[in-house]
Formats: structure tokens, C-alpha cells, sequence
């Protein structure tokens, strides 16, 4: 038998009256009877289904979470055409943060049982998740048209997708229908609080929350909303009292956990006690490397900058053929920038604009990197697979490729009536700038710079996956901030681009003169609301939705001096791309 091969169900049927005496004992609460009957039976045939199923609800009960995914994984390999144990696998590695795995297992659940709202509605919750609610919104639309009802929770669910895209008022209609239906449901409460925050309603945010505090005085979440809140209005010191009190309260006297040690740390960051703020933000990674697993993919990130810096070259790039430019579609604007680097700012900004509207984080380009194999017919993977361009059979393949990109901006409902341009924010899109120039060789890529000790902290103050976990720990950001910036220097030598650097600086201390000449590189006349950007009611889905909702300040510039000591370890690091872009460390 090859490895990994299953044996066939024959080989195990004279165990299967072990199965059913494990499956009994366990109904009647005989745990370790059950426990070891399926033992037994998995020495011997360790992919027998009914005993992993059973030893499987065992470990789970026992709150055991790393044995009991061990055996799910086993069970979803032995039928992966089962639905139950496939929606089973899927909502375990969504509460684990493993969203790309989960939404692979719930799309299976899917093809599975295309009729069943179940498999719609988890669907829906890890596209949520994944930063896709407008997909999301689709299945959970499904769920109430195979269902034929508008069930309190399913409306939750959905009124926080909504809140994702930034359509607050149809996510409060559904939260006042589902709070009216089922009042006391603690999740439905606390989301429309958040949503109510998110949306500037302070005093209506506070008042869901007081109601809360009524029936679940302690909750976690609730406490966390409020000190967040509070720190929204100013009112910093109540909201550390808050987090105090959540940590006193904490079970078994375990402390704050990651996004609430981040918190904490903006706090205290707000009241110049910088001392305590790094060493909140430097333990909140350490927890969520440590609850999540994430840790810096090295490896996978230097061979896949290596080979994109190897396969885009000038003779590469004068062989290979661009992409023809549609007149008939609203166009992207490329806001490239490491995370935390101050693009969230420059697309509210331009957002402002009449004819420009906000595209948000798009993933369309890294899921291009994915799909461009098999759309190209290459047995090659990305970058290389763009070698098959030169085939007869594919000279309009990046055409293709580009509509792909086009269809689902217009699928999104991204564009609006009168609209030129929308802007595509994605973080890290330029490590792919050299796909991006073929596929739009006349897209504006505007790439916002700033003091890469800055980034350091926003990055140590913020948890985010993007870069392949590089921001889970101060040291790998840095290096993955080398390596894509050199790689935007090898692009920039390697290839005509049409690429305008902006600085974050620059943004904030000469606003109209940097406005103004950006909107003359995209092609649109300046407009006064570009500068009022805080007036735009977009909501901004990143971790700046509340900075931008403020008028310009610059107490985020040169941040980074009030933690130049516990930068050290980075400063050699990233010294050579401080001074070539031309700042300074003081």
C-alpha cells in the first residue's frame, strides 16, 4: 500500500462492533469506556470513521482543541464528501483564525449540499471574515432563500457584513429587526454597538453597551467595546480603568489577551506613558503568536520575492506584451504602501473626489497570482507561468486576466454612477508591480513612503497578516519592509512604470500642495473636498477607520522618537532604507 493511501472499509468491518459498543457508551456518558474502546479500534485501523467521530467528540468535550483537530483532519480525509464533518472542520478553523483553510473546507460544504442554508451561512461568515464581505453578503442572502426566514441571528450576520462594506444604515435596519425578535442575544448587541461606533454614533454606541452591561456585566467583549469607546472620545484614563478591570476579572487570572493588550497599549501610548505602551504591544504579540501559531513565513517570503526580482527583468519585460486599456470601465488607482503606512489616509482622501470612489483592500491581484496558472494553461506557477504570454494560444491572455480583475471590481458594487477611477489599497500590491504593470500599464500607482520607524510601530501596535505574518514581531517586519522595498527598487530599475512616490509626511505638512499634485498625476482636476477628507462618510475597513474620520494631525509623524530605545534591534536593519529615502534617526 503507497503512503497516505486509505485502506479499503472492508479491512476494518470486524471492528465495527467495537465502533458500536464506543458509540454507546459514550451516549450513556461512559466516557472512558468509549475513550478506550476507540483506542483500541484505531490501533488497529486508524482510519475507521466512527471511532475517530466518537474519540473526536471526546477530545473536543475535554476542551482538548489540538488532538480534536488531528482527528477531524483524519475524518474529513477518509470522506471528504461528508458534509456535517466538512462544516464541522471548516467552523473549527475559523475559530482557530485559519481563514483560507476554512474557506477551502466550507466552498467543499457548498458543493456538497448546494440547497442546504447551513453550508450558505458558514460560507458567508468566513468571506466575512476574509475581508470579502460583498460575497459574503450573496450567501447569506442564500441562507434566507432556501430557509424562508429572516431568523434574529442570520440578520446579525448579515448586518455586520453590511457594517464591512460600510452600508450603516441598512446594518442598523437589521439590527433593530433582530434585537426586536430576540432582545437578549449578547453578539447581536455588542455588533450593533460596534457599528454604531464605527459609524460616529458615540452616544447610541454607549447606550447599546449600558444595556448589555445590565445582563452581562463582565463580558469580555463588552468591556473591550467600551474602553475602546472611550478612547475614541478622549476620555483615556477611564478607558485603562476599564481594561484594568477586565484584566482582574479575567478567568483564572490569565490577564489581558492580544487586542486587548494592543488597546491598552494605544492607550497608553494617547497618555505619553510610551514606556508601558511597548511593553503592552510587545506582549500582545507574544500572545498572538502564541494562541495563533502565526509566526514570519522566512522562507516562503524570500523565495517568492527572489523569484518575482529574478523573472522581472528589462529584457523579460521587453519580450512580454501588456494588456490593452479598456475606455469603457471605471479604472484602478494602485495605493501601494507597507500596512500602517499612511495609504487608508490617502484613499479617503482621493475618495473624496467625485470621480473617484473607494475600492478598499482588494484582493483581486494576489488572487490573480493564484489563478494565473491554471487560466494561462501553464504547468508553471507564478511569476513563470506569465511565460506561456508568448504562445500563439495565448496572446490575449492578459486580457483576460485583466477583465477577470475588472468583472469582479463591477461584481463587488464597488463602482458608482459618474465614476472615473476606484482606488485598490491593498497592502503590499507592490510586491507585484510587475504583474500590475502588465495589466494596467497606464494605472496611476501612487506608493505612500514613510519613516520606516514609524511603520515599525504602528506594526508593533497593530495586528495584521498581511505580508505573510511578517507583524508578528517587531524584528520580522522590518526585514520583510527590506525586502519588499528593494524589490520595489529592482521593479522601478527594471521596468517603465507610472509610479509616483507620496510621502506621509508630506500629507500632512503641505496637504494642498501634496493633494494637488497627486490628483494631477491620476488625471483629475484638484477638488476642495479632497481636503476634508475626515468629511468623507465612507467607512474605512482597516484599522485607521477612526484616525481618518479626524481632521489632519500630525502626532503620528516621527512617532517613532517616543520609542527609539526599544527600536534598536531594527535600526540596522532598516538604516540603508532611512537614509536612502532620506530621513534621518533622532
Amino acid at each position: 500500500m503507497t503512503q497516505g493511501a486509505m485502506p479499503p472499509p472492508e479491512s476494518s468491518r470486524h471492528l465495527v462492533p467495537l465502533v458500536e459498543r464506543a458509540v454507546t457508551a459514550h451516549r450513556q456518558g461512559a466516557i472512558e469506556a468509549a475513550e478506550r474502546l476507540c483506542l483500541e479500534v484505531l490501533e488497529l485501523a486508524p482510519h475507521q470513521p466512527g471511532a475517530l467521530a466518537v474519540l473526536y467528540q471526546i477530545r473536543k468535550d475535554q476542551g482538548n482543541h489540538a488532538a480534536a483537530e488531528v482527528l477531524l483532519r483524519r475524518l474529513v480525509a477518509v470522506d471528504p464528501n461528508n458534509f456535517a464533518t466538512t462544516n464541522e472542520f471548516a467552523l473549527l478553523l475559523l475559530a482557530k483564525g485559519a481563514v483560507q483553510e476554512a474557506e477551502a473546507q466550507a466552498r467543499n460544504a457548498v458543493r456538497i449540499a448546494p440547497q442546504n442554508p447551513q453550508a450558505h451561512n458558514l460560507m458567508g461568515m468566513i468571506l466575512t471574515e476574509a475581508h470579502r464581505p460583498q460575497a459574503g453578503e450573496y450567501h447569506y442572502r442564500k441562507v434566507m432563500e432556501l430557509s424562508g426566514s429572516r431568523d434574529p441571528i442570520l440578520l446579525a450576520n448579515l448586518a455586520w457584513n453590511l457594517k464591512n462594506q460600510g452600508r450603516m444604515e441598512e446594518g442598523r435596519a437589521l439590527y433593530t429587526e433582530s434585537v426586536a425578535a430576540a432582545p437578549n442575544i449578547r453578539q447581536t448587541l455588542l455588533g450593533w454597538a460596534r457599528l454604531e461606533e464605527a459609524a460616529r454614533n458615540f452616544d447610541t454606541a454607549a447606550e447599546i453597551l449600558d444595556r448589555m452591561e445590565q445582563q452581562w456585566p463582565n463580558d469580555p467583549g463588552l468591556l473591550l467595546s467600551r474602553a475602546v469607546l472611550l478612547g475614541r472620545v478622549k476620555r483615556t484614563d477611564q478607558a485603562l480603568t476599564v481594561l484594568d478591570r477586565m484584566a482582574e476579572q479575567s478567568t483564572g487570572g490569565g490577564g489581558l489577551g492580544p487586542n486587548e493588550l494592543t488597546e491598552k497599549g494605544r492607550l497608553l501610548d494617547q497618555a505619553g506613558r510610551h514606556d508601558e505602551a511597548f511593553a503592552a504591544f510587545t506582549e500582545g504579540k507574544r500572545l498572538a503568536r502564541e494562541l495563533s501559531g502565526h509566526q514570519y513565513l522566512d522562507a516562503a517570503a524570500e523565495n517568492l520575492i527572489g523569484r518575482l526580482g529574478g523573472f522581472f527583468t528589462a529584457a523579460r519585460m521587453e519580450t512580454l506584451p501588456r494588456a490593452t486599456v479598456r475606455s469603457d470601465v471605471a479604472q484602478p488607482i494602485f495605493v501601494l504602501g507597507f500596512p500602517r503606512s499612511g495609504t487608508t489616509l490617502m484613499e479617503q482622501t482621493l475618495s473624496a473626489h467625485p470621480r473617484i470612489v473607494a475600492g478598499d483592500e482588494l484582493p483581486l491581484i494576489a488572487d490573480l497570482t493564484g489563478l494565473l496558472p491554471r487560466m494561462l494553461g501553464s504547468p508553471l506557477n507564478y511569476p513563470e507561468a506569465l511565460t506561456e504570454l508568448w504562445m500563439g494560444d495565448q496572446r490575449e491572455g492578459l486580457d483576460n486576466l485583466r477583465d477577470y480583475y475588472l468583472q469582479k471590481v463591477t461584481q463587488m458594487g464597488i463602482l458608482t454612477p459618474g465614476a472615473r477611477w476606484f482606488t485598490d489599497k491593498m497592502p503590499l500590491n507592490e510586491t507585484h508591480l510587475g504583474l500590475i504593470a502588465l495589466l494596467f500599464p497606464q494605472a496611476p500607482l501612487i506608493h505612500v513612503i514613510r519613516h520606516p520607524l514609524d511603520i515599525m510601530v504602528s506594526a508593533l501596535s497593530n495586528h495584521f497578516t498581511h505580508g505573510m505574518f511578517c507583524a508578528s514581531a517587531l524584528e520580522t517586519a522590518a526585514l520583510h519592509y527590506v525586502r519588499v522595498m528593494d524589490l520595489v527598487q529592482q521593479y522601478r530599475s527594471e521596468m517603465m512604470l507610472r509610479y509616483l512616490p507620496v510621502r506621509y509626511e508630506s500629507m500632512v505638512t503641505e496637504q494642498e500642495t501634496t493633494v494637488r499634485s497627486v490628483l494631477d498625476f491620476v488625471g483629475e482636476r484638484f477638488d476642495p473636498k479632497c481636503l476634508k477628507f475626515h468629511e468623507n462618510q465612507r467607512y474605512a475597513r482597516t484599522a485607521s477607520y477612526a484616525q481618518v474620520t479626524e481632521p489632519l494631525y500630525d502626532r503620528s509623524r516621527f512617532r517613532y522618537r517616543h520609542y527609539l530605545k526599544h527600536l534598536r534591534p531594527v535600526i540596522p536593519i532598516l538604516r540603508p532604507h532611512i537614509e536612502r529615502l532620506g530621513y534621518t534617526v533622532d
